[in-house]
């Protein structure tokens, strides 16, 4: 598939070897011998292994993989360079990280039960090899490796791990398989075939195979087949992609033709059009993006040092900031941010007061659900600080739930920040490693946006890899290399305007529930008793809305302004976010009890904040509305103004004296009542109180036990882990030496000489078969000292000359002849171990009868 416009040049850089990181844990060693035996001799690929090994152990990894493949397997060094078809075994007790084609090896700073090398090998690939980075995940326990995949998927590359079925141990494989981040899932010996099959589908930028292009140059959109993918995308997500940088998308969409092995974008569009579900994976290969709690360490300093304490101190002084994450993928950073705010608000006296809105939003339904949720792996304890951690998270089964304190001033949402319309009013906007995705038309057009958006003196942060462009007039470098910048106010410039033409109109965003009117009402009203009606009814009529059950406003009557206003930001027209303070507590109350109930609710004398300054009294009727079918279901809600007191004097009321005195007496029955219930009210809290305190001390008490558990836990999976792992090391030097005393025990069954090997304090410790049958032994013998067998050898110094040769170390031979008239030759030497020490005698007896025999033959015939 060509992406690219080719160029004519003779000459193409030398290409650089693929490295594909492999981590395993427990149960590891089958599938990576499996893997690397089924790895073709020459693939020009190297291969970084990473076990979780005891550091008190030596390791054997290196010379058991050596016996399953050909290619050079060799324990890292310090600084050793990359080679491809190369096998290299991380060492015990170290961290292995790749950068500029060399290998480097850290000591862990984490303790033993925390430590996380394969994630720490994966993220560093993902730096230095970008696109060309391949992760493999195999057997092992817990979650290491998961992060690390999801940086190699995020830059491009490509990510496998074994099929859990085929696992001895499947939580590792599983793990990265719950992050949405694996492309590859197979067995461990079909992995290499599968992983080679999908990088020659897609061909390497700079190479012979591969496409090249101009500096700075992006490759034009293919007509037909790429604009019916994005077609079907739009079809389906509601999101057009069209103003994405085509090589992001050419790039995304290679992946998934590779995983599928289709050749072309046209049989791929065909396979979208087939298979819906496959449109959902793409969206999400698009929306992939790289997050972490205060990634870039000096952007977050600067924020907490410089730009948060500014906008506190700025005059006149806000008592509300409001802060909006663009693209928040899984929620880090716009958690991050509510943690520096807190941080900074407590060191600043005069900024106790100030309040925190953050709106968060993605495009991705699947973030925003998990940054929703608020809980994250163990694992984040590499990018947040132990006193962080302890401050604003709590440990939640196997990772840690963000505190509710941090929880509530994040406002997370699914938003298109091409199509939507933005958040207004706001003090601060993070918009990190976005645009970069953005073709430069959309990025044109999304900064005044942010200006737009931004109150005078806001800032902006951006991505390392992005500026502001030509919009110098709207934005001022606070700190350019940091990305920090301040809005300026340009209100005779063009560009402040808000593009309002690029959003969609507000009834294809709103929810709109159409009400149908009745026959009657759509009747001409010609007649003057009608028209007269009609106008009563618009001029006269009290103020009122219809709510549906989810409170969305779907019709108004009257001036309603008084009582709603419509909230800043995304355009939304539910009642609840509508409706005014004073009125919004007991109205949601009143809602909720007139469900249950025909006759409409009364709440009398509700005071609300009018727009221009001063308070007023309003009644306010709710009903739930039964009839016509139309209306079922929905609930009326009816505003009247009360009247001033001043306005009341005048009315000459004869019974104003006695209604008072009946008022007064239910006023002091009410407040009785008030005051009994609050005596109550007080003695029940002073009891939870005192519940909550000891439950606080039990749950506190509890928490440190957790803890210590937790971290019991984390060290004893660990160690079996790396236990699994020697046991696994050692079962196969087990059955090496049983296959070798196997190879011992044919060779010395298979030779005609009589053996016997004595220890040092001369006992049978083994023999042969032909030695059997001169000495009586069986293998029950096997212990027994020398003098206690009975021989056939006329041999009574056997004994003293073995002894001779285990102190001096002398070899003896001798001929000895045995009762059956046969002789023998006997030899004994003592036996040396392959450390060189002497651990015993071994005595040899070779058949020398027919050498006697002929010997004794020849002196006859001498003689003769």
């Amino acid at each position: 598939m060509k992406a690219l416009t080719l160029t004519k040049q003779p000459v193409t850089p030398p290409v650089t070897a693929r490295v594909m990181g492999i981590g395993a844990s427990a149960g590891g060693l089958a599938p990576l011998e499996q893997f690397l035996a089924s790895v073709p001799p020459h693939s020009h690929m190297a291969y970084v292994v990473v076990q979780h090994l005891d550091p008190n152990h030596k390791a054997l990894l290196t010379e058991l993989l050596q016996r399953v493949t050909s290619m050079s397997v060799r324990e890292v060094t310090q600084g050793m360079t990359i080679e491809p078809d190369c096998v290299y075994v991380i060492p015990p007790n170290t961290e292995l990280s790749v950068a500029d084609g060399l290998l480097n090896l850290a000591q862990p700073m984490e303790p033993r039960g925390l430590r996380l090398p394969i994630d720490v090998l994966f993220s560093s690939l993902a730096s230095a090899k970008g696109e060309q980075a391949i992760g493999v995940v195999l057997s092992g326990m817990g979650s290491d490796g998961t992060l690390g995949l999801q940086a190699i998927k995020a830059v491009g590359g490509l990510t496998a791990v074994q099929q859990p079925d085929s696992a001895q141990f499947d939580a590792m494989p599983k793990s990265a398989i719950a992050a949405n981040c694996v492309d590859i899932i197979a067995p461990p010996g079909e992995l290499p075939a599968r992983i080679l099959s999908c990088l020659e589908q897609v061909p390497e930028l700079g190479t012979p195979d591969g496409l090249s292009a101009e500096p700075g140059a992006e490759p034009e959109l293919e007509s037909t087949p790429l604009q019916r993918i994005l077609y079907l995308l739009q079809q389906r997500t509601r999101h057009d992609f069209s103003l994405y940088k085509p090589s992001t998308l050419h790039r995304r969409i290679e992946r998934r033709m590779a995983i599928h092995a289709i050749a072309t974008l046209a049989l791929y569009a065909d396979y979208l059009q087939r298979n819906p579900q496959e449109i959902d994976l793409l969206f999400k290969e698009v929306l992939i993006g790289v997050t972490s709690f205060f990634r870039d360490a000096p952007v977050w300093q600067y924020l907490a040092d410089t730009a948060l304490p500014e906008l506190l101190a700025r005059q006149p002084r806000e008592p509300h900031l409001r802060a909006w994450a663009v693209g928040c993928s899984t929620g880090e950073e716009a958690y991050s941010l509510a943690m520096i705010f807190t941080e900074v608000r407590q060191k600043l006296s005069q900024a106790h007061d100030v309040t925190l809105q953050i709106f968060a939003s993605d495009l991705s339904p699947d973030a925003i659900a998990t940054a929703r949720r608020g809980h994250y792996p163990a694992n984040i304890s590499n990018s947040v600080s132990p006193e962080r951690l302890a401050r604003f998270f709590t440990p939640h089964g196997d990772g840690y739930r963000i505190n509710s304190d941090i929880r509530d001033l994040v406002l997370f949402a699914q938003q298109d920040v091409v199509l939507d319309p933005p958040f207004t009013r706001l003090d601060f906007i993070s918009c990190r490693n976005l645009l970069i995705y953005f073709d430069h038309s959309l990025q044109r057009k999304l900064i005044p946006l942010f200006h737009y958006s931004l109150r005078t003196g806001g800032v902006l942060l951006l991505g390392s890899s992005e500026t502001v462009g030509r919009h110098t007039k709207l934005f001022a470098p606070m700190q350019s290399k940091l990305r920090f910048y301040q809005r300026v106010d340009s209100a005779h410039s063009s560009e402040t305007r808000l593009p309002i033409k690029s959003f969609p109109p507000l009834s294809w965003i709103a929810k709109e529930h159409p009400v149908s009117s009745s026959s009657t009402s759509s009747q001409k009203t010609d007649n003057l008793q009608a028209a007269a009606d009609q106008v009563l009814l618009q001029v006269y009529a009290p103020a009122a809305v219809v709510v549906n059950d989810e409170g969305d406003v779907v019709y108004i009557s009257g001036r309603t302004g008084k009582y709603l206003e419509p909230a800043a930001g995304k355009a939304n027209w539910n009642f609840h976010a509508m409706v005014r303070e004073g009125l919004r507590t007991p109205i949601a109350r009143a809602l909720r009890q007139a469900a249950n109930q025909s006759e409409p609710l009364q709440l009398q004398s509700l005071q609300v904040q009018l727009p221009g300054g001063g308070i007023q009294s309003v009644d306010v009727t709710v009903q739930a509305l039964r009839e016509p079918t139309a209306l079922r279901g929905m609930k009326m809600i009816v505003f009247r103004d009360i009247a001033s007191a001043h306005a009341r004097s005048g009315n000459k009321n004869p019974s104003k004296t006695a209604a008072q005195q009946v008022q007064a007496a239910e006023l002091q029955q009410f407040q009785d009542e008030i005051q009994t219930l609050r005596e109550e009210n007080r003695a029940s809290q002073e009891e939870l109180q005192s519940a909550n305190e000891e439950l606080q001390s039990t749950n506190e008490e509890l928490q440190s036990t957790n803890e210590e558990l937790t971290t019991s836990k984390e060290e004893m999976q660990s160690m079996n882990e790396e236990l699994q792992t020697i046991n696994a090391e050692m079962q196969t030097k087990l059955d090496d030496l049983a296959l070798a005393q196997s190879d011992m025990n044919n060779l010395m069954n298979s030779i005609e000489i009589a053996i016997l090997f004595l220890d040092q304090n001369l006992n049978l410790r083994r023999f042969t078969d032909r030695a059997s049958k001169i000495i009586s032994i069986r293998k029950g013998d096997l212990g027994r000292p020398l003098s206690d067998l009975t021989t056939s050898l006329q041999y009574p110094e056997l004994m003293d000359d073995a002894l001779n040769t285990l102190s001096t170390l002398a070899f003896s031979e001798k001929q000895i002849t045995t009762t059956d008239d046969r002789w023998y030759t006997v030899r004994i030497m003592p036996y040396r171990r392959l450390d060189n020490m002497i651990d015993g005698v071994v005595i040899t007896l070779l058949d020398i009868t027919e050498t006697k025999e002929l010997e004794q033959a020849l002196r006859k015939d001498l003689k003769s």
